[in-house]
């Protein structure tokens, strides 16, 4: 844990999307480490793990929204930042097929405003950006390594295909010092997009409801651990400095594929539920089968995930039953005051 201080330690960090998943984790880790963090924050979700765990005390809120390039540019300079984690994006597939030009919005011109602003400004030793698995679209050769063309035709996968160009626009053209990451189908303790599976699922158990499944339940995704994700961000700011990494886009997940169907199951068998999902056979505009190499990471970086997928699903089982409870009692208090 040492060396970890010694390369954080005071050093002014820039976090977008920290109220999410792998922001509150990530902003944790490096608090952890001793960093400064500042956050860019656009709403308060406050039953995200970021107020949940008091990160707001102990970080510098910017309120404000990725599309304001001035507020960026401010925030940027104000605080002398010298690394950013570009995360925040619109993540929803469904919201983004629903409405596509405010995915396109938040996470397109959002991105080139945060590589902007970085450009713009010296004191910038390194940046970030969160891309996606789903940035590779449909290819014809799985898993996906990172030399895969960049193919998204629909409206998420397609912002996520354009923020990887933009990041590797400002690395050639302007010698911004950029990585790119692109994650598996990330979960773990704090998501509240009840939307996603895994969190859904989980739920739909506590209330001993019927699970439901939009595909056929064949669709195959790769899993990965919110804590190891935030690990490999941290890894990947750490080593770039090696001209081997800088510039350069990197996969990272468990390698394990899982159709959909055998995730609800094995989430099933660990709860455990009986209850038997029910499959709607309805999804259109998703990719059907998606899943990624991390060798790259594990050969340039030294990197590998800690957490298998059952492993994770303990843990993430069990924060989704403590919440849930807490919920559930509070909802019950605040019925009996108003009664």
């Amino acid at each position: 844990m040492e060396n970890l201080v010694n390369v954080w330690k005071g050093k002014n960090v820039f976090v977008t999307g920290a109220t999410g998943l792998l922001g509150s984790q990530l902003v944790a880790d490096l608090l952890q480490r001793q960093a400064n963090v500042i956050v860019l924050v656009r709403d308060n979700v406050h039953n995200s793990n970021f107020f949940r765990n008091n990160l707001d005390k102990c970080t510098t809120i910017v309120r404000g929204d990725l599309k304001d390039y001035f507020l960026i540019e401010r925030a940027l300079n104000e605080h002398e930042i010298d690394t950013v984690f570009h995360l925040g994006a619109q993540t929803i597939v469904q919201t983004a097929n629903r409405s596509p030009l405010s995915t396109f919005e938040t996470n397109i011109k959002g991105t080139w405003n945060i590589l902007e602003a970085c450009r713009n400004n010296p004191l910038i030793k390194r940046v970030i950006v969160a891309s996606s698995d789903k940035a590779y679209g449909e290819q014809k050769e799985l898993p996906y390594t990172e030399d895969a063309p960049l193919q998204g035709r629909h409206p998420y996968d397609v912002s996520k295909s354009c923020t990887d160009l933009l990041a590797l626009t400002y690395f050639k053209t302007y010698g911004l010092p950029v990585c790119i990451t692109r994650c598996g189908n990330l979960y773990g303790p704090g998501d509240l997009n009840w939307n996603r599976l895994i969190p859904g699922v989980i739920r739909w158990f506590y209330n001993q409801e019927q699970p439901i499944i939009r595909s056929d339940g064949t669709f195959i995704r790769d899993y990965f651990f919110v804590g190891d994700a935030s690990d490999a961000y941290i890894k990947l700011a750490e080593e770039m400095e090696r001209s081997d990494v800088i510039g350069q886009a990197f996969n990272f997940s468990t390698g394990n594929k899982i159709q959909v169907i055998d995730i609800v199951r094995k989430i099933a068998m660990l709860y455990p539920s009986s209850i038997q999902p029910k499959i709607l056979n309805e999804v259109k505009s998703e990719i059907k089968d998606q899943y990624l190499s991390s060798e790259k990471a594990e050969r340039i970086l030294s990197w590998k995930p800690k957490h298998g997928l059952e492993e994770g699903l303990k843990i993430t089982i069990a924060w989704y039953k403590e919440f849930l409870a807490e919920q559930e009692n509070l909802n019950k208090t605040e019925k009996k005051e108003s009664i």
